[in-house]
């Protein structure tokens, strides 16, 4: 349509000028031919344009009661966040205090298990010290049976070496 609009007003610009007037020649027949067509028309796209104005009001009104229903929604939401908020808070503060009491009750019996390494180790070091004792006391008694032996056997190179090993 604003196509048909702009081709009548070109030809009526494109038309011979009447001289000494600002008036124009055109074919009166024509130019009205075209203009009853758009007239014609025109009631038609008036319609179209009247759906489409329509059409947008269904579409923002539509829109509003979608926003509504969404803002709505957030509103509950946000009050059920604030609720749990409340309870998570109090969740927090027991787990905190419960994670507390484990690491005390896992330093009880770290400190337990090492009483009991300790004392473990302890026994042993006593029953080793006794050991070396006992050893200790084998060895002096062999070497003082060495000293009373016969001088014959001493000579023999391989019981020299035996007790030079023992006695390093």
């Amino acid at each position: 349509m604003a196509e048909e609009l702009a081709a009548v007003i070109d030809e009526i610009r494109a038309a011979k000028p009447v001289p000494f007037s600002t008036s124009a020649m055109v074919n009166r027949k024509e130019l009205v031919e075209r203009l009853e067509e758009l007239r014609e028309n025109l009631p038609l796209e008036i319609k179209r344009a009247a759906h489409v104005v329509a059409d947008r009001q269904d579409v923002l009104a539509q829109s509003r009661e979608e926003a509504e229903a969404i803002l709505q929604a957030a509103r509950i939401e946000r009050d059920e966040l604030l609720a749990r908020t409340e309870i998570v808070r109090a969740a927090s503060h027991q787990a905190d205090r419960i994670i507390e009491e484990a690491r005390a009750h896992a330093h009880e019996i770290r400190m337990q298990a090492e009483d009991y390494v300790d004392a473990k180790l302890a026994n042993f070091e006593i029953v080793l010290q006794k050991i070396l004792a006992a050893v200790a006391r084998g060895r002096e008694s062999l070497r003082g049976r060495l000293e009373t032996a016969e001088p014959a056997r001493v000579n023999d190179t391989e019981t020299t070496q035996r007790i030079r090993v023992r006695r390093r």
